[in-house]
């Protein structure tokens, strides 16, 4: 019989920094290979069930599915792409409108500055000068990152149906793999992990995709109610770009400004198109977001923004959008493992969300019915300490 070894806690806790700190460091340096592989993880598990019609319903042998179903993949991204291309490339022939039209805002906003802080052209230019002069050497530096991440973006472009399909040949040839990593006793759990997990990441990401339609849908009518043009091509980049979280909308608003000067340069344009970027945010955080998004993976928001953040620093735009996914695959499987059980629970949303009052849900922010209710559900008691309660107390209860 082998002997348990105790580690104390101050080692254990050593252990596990050292870990994060390797495996941090590990995606860091290895985003270009690991951050491909994981979206096309994300794909093949969106479309498995494409594999399994054309196999169970049509009697296509497993390659030929597979070939058909990352072609259809790839023709889609395909066709979105060029449809985005040729109309982007209209807005570029209109690049002499936007300049003339930026031009006359930028000469109102000097007048305006000028006739109230008593500043003249010359003088304005001579601050945005030696504001920017420092700046200069940074926006080179910025420029040179960019052209480097879309040279990253277009590779792993060409990587992604290629790991994809290889992904989906190869599912079964995985699935025994993993099956002999562990004990025949432990199957079962992990037969329920991987089922958990394809539900999860199935369900978060075609949530997703329902919301990038729909915000893609009233942000075009918005913009065609103000009479904007390109409504329809803004319209569906505003969609696009909303799956970036925070920054995705900003830029997307920001393009969205740029392209109503190839209209007019009516001011009521660009206030129109702010108040519908604003009102389709509202609709979609408030609405959207916490019925399509948020009830498909049970993250609460505190350790989603964290995720995100790391994801950002880690690998950027691309590690932002896969924070979630990972986080949702991490919890299912902290959830269905003793020893990381509280991992689970800390990162789930387990919090009631409202209560009835006169046959009405109204939102629950009352922390002690929050309490009352969470030690019901997890029979949990904890001390009630008063103004009064003494340590003496204290050692007396315990």
């Amino acid at each position: 019989m082998n002997p348990i070894i105790k580690i104390p806690f101050y080692a254990k806790i050593t252990l596990i920094l050292l870990g994060l700190i390797s495996i941090t460091y590990i995606l860091f340096i290895g985003q270009n290979i690991i951050v491909p592989v994981v979206m096309s993880f994300l794909f093949a598990i969106l479309l498995e069930p494409i594999v399994a019609f054309l196999k169970s319903k049509l009697h296509f042998p497993h390659v030929l599915g597979v070939i058909i179903t990352v072609l259809i993949f790839v023709l889609v991204i395909l066709s979105l792409f060029i449809f985005l291309s040729f109309k982007i490339s209209d807005i570029i022939e209109d690049f002499d409108k936007i300049e003339r039209n930026l031009n006359i805002h930028l000469n109102n906003i000097q007048r305006f500055v000028r006739d109230n802080f008593h500043l003249s052209s010359r003088e304005q230019k001579e601050y945005l000068d030696s504001a920017t002069e420092d700046s200069m050497e940074k926006g080179k530096e910025i420029i040179g990152t960019t052209l480097l991440s879309f040279t990253d973006t277009i590779l792993n472009i060409t990587l992604i149906p290629i790991y994809t399909f290889l992904i989906l040949l190869y599912k079964t040839h995985f699935m025994l793999f993993l099956s002999k990593l562990f004990k025949k006793e432990s199957h079962p759990k992990l037969r329920e992990i991987l089922n958990q997990i394809k539900v999860a990441v199935k369900s978060y990401i075609v949530g997703l995709i329902i919301e990038m339609i729909v915000v893609s849908i009233l942000t075009t009518l918005g913009f065609m109610i103000i009479g904007l043009k390109y409504a329809i091509l803004l319209g569906i980049i505003t969609g696009i770009l909303n799956l970036i979280p925070y920054i995705g909308i900003l830029f997307a608003g920001i393009l969205s400004i740029v392209a109503s000067l190839t209209g007019s340069p009516d001011l009521s344009i660009i206030i129109g198109v702010i108040v519908v970027s604003i009102i389709v945010q509202l609709i979609d955080n408030n609405i959207l977001v916490p019925m399509i998004v948020s009830s498909k993976v049970e993250i609460n928001a505190f350790v989603s923004i964290i995720g995100i953040i790391i994801g950002g620093a880690i690998a950027g735009v691309s590690g932002m959008f896969l924070a979630i996914p990972v986080l949702a695959i991490l919890k299912v499987i902290f959830d269905r493992i003793e020893s990381l059980e509280a991992w689970g629970y800390l990162m789930g949303d387990h919090l009631p969300k409202t209560y009835t009052w006169r046959n009405i849900k109204l939102p629950l922010f009352d922390s002690k019915t929050e309490t009352k209710n969470i030690l019901i559900k997890t029979d949990i008691t904890v001390p009630v300490f008063t103004e009064t309660t003494t340590e003496t107390d204290i050692n007396k209860k315990e």
